[in-house]
């Protein structure tokens, strides 16, 4: 493979600004065309609106299983960072590739696209699959209906590898993620008569308290995964609104919490005890005052943790494709736990470093392009391998 393949076309990439917000339609029909011009076909997975989609993408036997290469093709906002170079036109300096997705995860998918033409160039024995989703930045909400399709089909993937920014490091696990909004509906009144109104701040702060009570109650050592860094679940409130003048007692107040979960640990059960603690303790008092006061808890996004053991087959084809059993788990989520819950069981490997990842000058190392495309022609070289097929037709 040569490394000016991947610089190209992450140059291409880094220019279209697929924030989660906007449709990311220009890109894949970038690279939709791409894989024409390789005699690769490609299927595309649409958003409910038609503005976003998925792509995927099989090169090689379709009679089998095979190993699917994973990528988001959406990237966070720049909004409001000060970045010194353009977010949206490469830069180079000192070893560096600037732009906004450099790490998370554009240098991952144009290593996989400088790959196509070594993957279609050779007789493969099993598949290559390219999965490329979109809004995984909002709660991996779009890689959901591929996920659906795929799972009706009849011969299941051994492997998914995601190519989140580990800095080539093989990763098996993971954390969960629970987002959720708590919206109180308090009783609006002159704040000289505070006592005649319901304070929605004041009973959001109460809600806020409890989640800190959980919070603490999950750090016990007793609820350790050394694994994992933090080691145990955590909580945080990450968003409030409420209140329109000092003298105005607030009526309404919404904030935004999210869970992060170990794998195993049923993040909902936060919610749950938080609506208990609303039901049995705070509403009695809020009603007492104005019947038509409320609180509601919405869920926002979701997604499980992943944890794939270090002793499977999936862990096995990770340590051959990257050269390295220094298995370790991550802080940040992936799509990885909804395919393994497909079915399909994932890990986690890409360039660069979520360090970098969604900060101002965000960079991926041409050191780090350059690993990446030689864990491709790994994969293309075991592809090729007839024990490879074996793999695939055994887990089909």
């Amino acid at each position: 493979m040569s490394e000016a393949a991947s610089r190209v076309l992450l140059e291409k990439l880094i220019g279209f600004a697929t924030v989660s917000r906007d449709s990311n339609l220009e890109m894949i029909g970038f690279i939709q065309r791409y894989l024409d011009e390789h005699g690769v076909a490609s299927e595309l997975f649409y958003n409910a609106e038609r503005t976003k989609a998925n792509l995927f993408a099989t090169i090689g036997p379709r009679d089998r299983g095979g190993i699917v290469l994973s990528g988001h093709t959406d990237v966070v906002p720049v909004d409001g960072q000060a970045w010194t170079v353009d977010p949206f036109r490469l830069s180079e300096k000192d070893g560096r590739l600037y732009g906004r997705g450099a790490a998370d995860m554009k240098g991952y998918l144009a290593s996989v696209l400088a790959a196509v033409p070594l993957f279609a160039g050779r007789e493969l024995k099993m598949p290559v699959h390219l999965a490329f989703s979109y809004d995984e930045e909002v709660g991996c909400l779009g890689v959901r209906p591929m996920l659906a399709e795929l799972e009706q089909r009849p011969h299941r993937p051994v492997l998914c590898l995601i190519g989140e920014p580990t800095q080539m490091r093989p990763v098996l696990g993971h954390k969960g993620k629970l987002a959720m909004r708590c919206c109180v509906k308090g009783a609006s009144c002159h704040s000289a008569y505070a006592p005649y109104g319901v304070n929605a701040i004041q009973y959001a702060a109460r809600m806020i308290g409890r989640l800190d009570e959980i919070g603490e109650r999950l750090a016990q050592p007793g609820r350790h995964d050394a694994r994992f860094d933090p080691p145990y679940s955590t909580v945080q409130a990450g968003v409030i609104k409420g209140g329109r003048a000092l003298n105005i007692v607030p009526g309404e107040c919404e904030f935004d919490f999210e869970v992060r979960a170990l794998p195993g640990f049923d993040a909902h059960s936060v919610a749950d005890e938080l609506h208990a603690f609303a039901q049995t303790e705070l509403l009695p008092k809020m009603h007492a005052v104005n019947a038509d006061t409320d609180i509601r808890l919405q869920a926002l996004s979701a997604y499980p943790g992943l944890a794939t053991p270090p002793d499977s087959e999936a862990a096995r084809i990770l340590a051959l494709l990257c050269g390295s059993e220094a298995f370790g788990t991550v802080a940040f989520g992936s799509e990885g736990g909804l395919f393994d819950h497909a079915g399909i069981p994932a890990v986690v490997c890409g360039p660069g470093s979520m360090d970098q990842g969604h900060k101002p000058d965000e960079y991926v190392t041409i050191a780090q392009l350059r690993a990446c495309d030689s864990m491709m022609e790994r994969i293309a070289a075991y592809a090729a391998l007839a024990d490879a097929a074996a793999h695939a037709q055994a887990a089909s």
